[in-house]
Formats: structure tokens, sequence, C-alpha cells
């Protein structure tokens, strides 16, 4: 009885330090997996961030320098015609949202890059999470918003208005409304990538 006893006990011992020897460095394999995915996620991140902030400053420089003259002729009477972006609410707009999305895109970049090359984790908390997500939504909203009125206003200018003797704005000023079509793209471009970054946000708040 006192022999089984013993062996049971010695069995016990051998089992506990194999399971030590063993879980060591399976820990530390599944440790360091954990870790490059997480690296991996982190520099997606940051290149979303880069690439929106990039599409933003550039629908904010072809909107700033969207400007034409040329005429037109109504009713046989030829009329000057100067187009600027300024001269429209909805491509004010534009730019102001724009501008707003490319200082938030670089303010992330900069402490995510600060946080990435120091090996910590880009976002420290939930709550950090949360805001992040926030802003990357309302901008994104925003930037669509933004677009959606551009459009507007860009088809109007292609199109003429119906029953009237307005004509189709872009053909003499086509440089103009090539300037605002490739900027609205853009725009919308940004507003994708930021989508894009709060889908991001979400996995991380699912996976803690």
């Amino acid at each position: 009885m006192v022999n089984e006893q013993r062996i049971q006990e010695e069995a016990k011992v051998a089992a506990l330090e194999c399971s030590g020897t063993m879980s060591g460095p399976l820990v530390g394999a599944a440790a360091s997996a954990g870790t490059r995915r997480r690296r991996r996620a982190e520099a997606m991140q940051l290149v979303l961030r880069a690439l929106c902030m990039a599409s933003s400053v550039v629908a904010i420089s072809l909107m700033v320098t969207a400007k034409e003259s040329s005429s037109v002729s109504i009713y046989g009477f030829l009329l000057p015609l100067h187009s600027k972006w300024s001269f429209s609410e909805s491509y004010e707009y534009l730019v102001g949202v724009s501008a707003a999305v490319a200082a938030h895109s670089l303010l992330q970049l900069l402490i995510g890059i600060s946080r990435f090359l120091r090996m910590s984790s880009m976002i420290p908390s939930r709550n950090h999470a949360w805001l992040i997500f926030a802003g990357d939504q309302a901008f994104a909203y925003a930037l669509m918003s933004a677009g959606s009125a551009a459009s507007g206003v860009t088809n109007l200018n292609r199109t003429g208005i119906r029953h009237t003797a307005l004509p189709d704005f872009c053909k003499p000023l086509h440089n103009f409304c090539d300037h605002v079509a490739i900027s609205i793209a853009f725009t919308f471009t940004s507003c994708f990538l930021l989508a894009t970054s709060a889908v991001q946000d979400v996995i991380w708040l699912s996976q803690h």
C-alpha cells in the first residue's frame, strides 16, 4: 500500500515537471505569435492613417486650385464666365472637412508611430479605442456628406438646368470641372479609408 502511494506521488511529480518544461516554450511561442499579429495590425493601421492623410491633402490641393475663366453663349449673347472653388459653399465645406480629416490623420499617425517604435500598444485602453472609433466614424460621415454635396453642384454644372437656356458649364470650364471631380474622388477615398480604420477599431474592441 505504501509502495503504491509512493509510485503515485512520483508519477504526479514527474507529470508536473514534464508540464513545466513543456508549457514554457508553448506559452512563449503563443505570446510571440500574438505579438506578431498585433504588430501587423498596428502597421496596417499606420498605413491607413498615412494614406488617408495623403488622400485628404490631394483633395484639398486639387480643390483650392480649381479656377478658370472662359465665355459661354446664351441666346446668342457671348457672356464671360469666371469660376472658382470659393464661389460654392459646398466646395468650401469639402475643403474644411478634408483639412480636419488630414489634421486628425496626422495626429493619429504621429502618436501611432511613436508608440510603434517604442514597442508599446498603439491603443493603450478601451476608452482610447472608443475615442478613436468615434472620431473615425464622425469624420467618415462628414466626408461622405461633403463629397455628396460637392457632387450635386458638379453634376448641375455638367448637365445645366432643364427647361432653361443655361448650358453645360463644364464644356467651357473643363479644367475647373476636372479639378473638382478628381478632388471629390479623393474625398470619397479618404472616407473609405476612415471607414476601414473604424472597422479595425471595432475588431480591437471585440478582442479586448
